[in-house]
């Protein structure tokens, strides 16, 4: 058996009820939305499973060399990457009302989880996201941290039209509203956007002055969530209640299959396995401290909104702010060793390494521009 949920898939829905969401007064938020632990608790539940749950495969077609058939032990940041897009494009096309339910065979829906499949000629396969890893210098087997992921995933949508999505990475810990509007606004058309927020809050562990801040950007309407996890071990965190964030978690290896149109008993099986009941808790501390923040705006208002939020909520609140939201882009801030006396007085760092995730080295990714070349595998 692999790791954590492998236990929850097994299990008879009649027996020991699994403790995945705490009897508590204390609210439970799951991506912008507020529940209540305990009258709420199958409507938590419904809106975990109706995420799409993208795990370790085996048997898919062969890929890199040596020829891998499976990403049971590397794959854990890549399927993440696969959860938080699949999540923003549930957001965007079918909205945040939507619920999944095993009869579900809405043509949208299946275009999306159609577009994660095992499969060369899939958008966001696990074959295009490792392959396209190769422009950010991870060959084909190699872990990948936050950043990587999100350089890759922002590579990876210009070749998909119907997505109908732009990435944005801020680097430095610094959201450039010019630089965005100039990216996604063309005449009076404005093309959605996902902002991903690569941050490093603390040196093994999320140093807690970081943690309010955490805890408030799963309250903010258009949050998709925060791909993470902890040291070695990658999750797509998705909510909070009290001092714990939920996530789901990758690591469990399920077969390579296609839900197509879900129309035959195979594909209806397939389809089951993209879907968690189930998510699981770690406390904020012991998060791996290399994470990033990611928000999807639809529209321009909604992307005046989040920074409106982002800056009342988080930024100007008194404690430690995550990063900053300037008009136009400034020269990045670096610490001099000798100066330097604790991280609490400074921003988070992005470009800090140590035995985390897999720690990505952002050094030569200055601007969010950095276009390697790359090929597109078909």
């Amino acid at each position: 058996m692999d790791l954590a949920f492998e236990n929850y898939l097994a299990q008879d829905s009649s027996s020991i009820e699994p403790d995945d969401i705490p009897k508590t007064n204390n609210p439970v938020w799951i991506l912008g939305r507020k529940y209540n632990a305990i009258q709420e608790l199958e409507l938590i539940r419904r809106d975990v499973q109706s995420r799409v749950w993208c795990t370790y495969r085996k048997g898919f077609v062969p890929l890199g060399r040596p020829q891998l058939t499976t990403d049971k032990g590397w794959g854990c940041m890549l399927r993440c990457g696969q959860m938080l897009l699949a999540q923003s494009l549930l957001e965007l096309h079918l909205g945040r009302d939507w619920f999944w339910h095993s009869e579900t065979r809405d043509p949208t829906y299946l275009k999306i989880v159609n577009r994660f499949e095992d499969s060369r000629k899939s958008p966001f396969s696990i074959h295009q996201i490792a392959m396209m890893g190769d422009s950010e210098d991870k060959r084909v087997g190699e872990w990948f941290g936050p950043n990587t992921v999100a350089q890759v995933l922002k590579k990876l949508v210009k070749y998909d039209d119907w997505c109908s999505l732009t990435i944005h990475v801020a680097m430095d810990n610094n959201v450039v509203i010019q630089e965005i509007i100039k990216l996604c606004e063309k005449g009076d058309t404005w093309k959605p956007l996902l902002l991903i927020i690569p941050l490093r809050l603390g040196l093994s562990e999320v140093n807690p002055i970081y943690i309010n801040g955490l805890k408030k950007s799963f309250e903010i309407p258009g949050t998709v969530g925060l791909i993470g996890g902890k040291p070695n071990q990658a999750h797509y965190f998705i909510g909070y209640v009290g001092d714990e964030a939920l996530y789901l978690d990758p690591h469990t290896t399920q077969k390579c299959g296609s839900v197509k149109d879900k129309l035959t008993a195979s594909e209806m099986e397939i389809d089951e396995t993209y879907h968690q009941k189930f998510a699981a808790r770690i406390n904020f501390e012991k998060m791996d401290p290399s994470l990033a923040l990611c928000f999807i705006c639809k529209t321009r208002t909604e992307f005046d909104e989040l920074c409106a939020r982002l800056k009342s909520d988080i930024i100007s609140t008194g404690s430690q702010p995550l990063f900053e939201i300037t008009e136009t882009s400034q020269t990045p801030w670096r610490s001099c060793p000798s100066t330097t006396t604790s991280q609490s007085q400074h921003f988070p760092r992005t470009d800090l390494t140590s035995n985390s995730i897999a720690s990505d080295s952002t050094s030569k990714h200055n601007t969010d521009d950095s276009e390697e070349d790359f090929e597109f595998i078909l």
